[in-house]
């Protein structure tokens, strides 16, 4: 064999499958539609939908879920990446096109409220065990989505906080830490109680923002060399 010939034949041997890449991106998109119209079922019927129920909806069978994901928990799972590939984006768009730092946080409030309110059904799905059913949940699916997602968001809730009071960046992921399960857990106040019976989004907005750059950012500038702690900042401040 010429060494020609053996490195034509080396090359094929490596060459992707053609017939194996089809079946993985096909693969893909079924998993993508299976997930868009598990979506739409919980809408629908509820965060303690069943297998059952959501298959039926999606015009399909359980068989059918359990061949692409495994079990209800993988279903979560990948209804839960989704949610979150979203809800990252349209917060690292809000954060990117606010004029300010505190602008940017009210932002980011603002969206993720926004984004929880759309569909409540679907936000407990995927952060909470499922209500009711004989289906077993260890929780696995809910610590592993919402621990990437947290440990993105962290990140895209310091840039302004560290912009505004420059701070070290262990200083600014603390805050962001803290106030990612601040915002989590207002939200989730404010959906479980039927909005707050007339406290809306913007209301709830207002008020998380301020209480989050009242505290910390004024003890920080309260603490800075000037001695300088704004009140409540305007964007003129800012």
């Amino acid at each position: 064999m010429t060494v020609a010939a053996h490195g034509t034949n080396q090359a094929a041997r490596t060459r992707p499958d053609g017939r194996s890449t089809r079946w993985d991106d096909h693969r893909a998109q079924r998993r993508a539609s299976l997930v868009r119209d598990a979506r739409r079922a919980i809408h629908e019927i509820g965060p303690g939908a069943s297998m059952d129920e959501i298959a039926a909806m999606a015009g399909t069978s359980k068989s059918i879920y359990y061949r692409y994901f495994d079990d209800k928990a993988g279903l979560r799972l990948a209804v839960a990446e989704s949610v979150v590939r979203g809800m990252h984006r349209r917060l690292a768009e809000a954060a990117e096109e606010a004029p300010t730092p505190h602008s940017a946080l009210r932002a980011m409030v603002r969206t993720y409220l926004q984004t929880i309110e759309s569909s409540p059904p679907v936000y407990w799905f995927v952060t909470r065990t499922a209500l009711g059913g004989n289906e077993p949940d260890d929780g696995t699916s809910r610590v592993e989505a919402l621990g990437a997602y947290l440990d993105s968001v962290i990140t895209l809730v310091a840039e302004p906080f560290a912009r505004a009071v420059h701070v070290p960046p262990t200083t600014a992921a603390a805050w962001a830490a803290g106030a990612v399960g601040f915002v989590r857990g207002a939200g989730e106040w404010w959906l479980g109680h039927t909005r707050a019976e007339g406290l809306t989004r913007d209301d709830l907005t207002d008020q998380v923002t301020t209480w989050l750059w009242n505290g910390p950012v004024g003890v920080l500038h309260h603490d800075a060399p000037d001695g300088s702690a704004p009140s409540r900042p305007t964007e003129k401040q800012e």
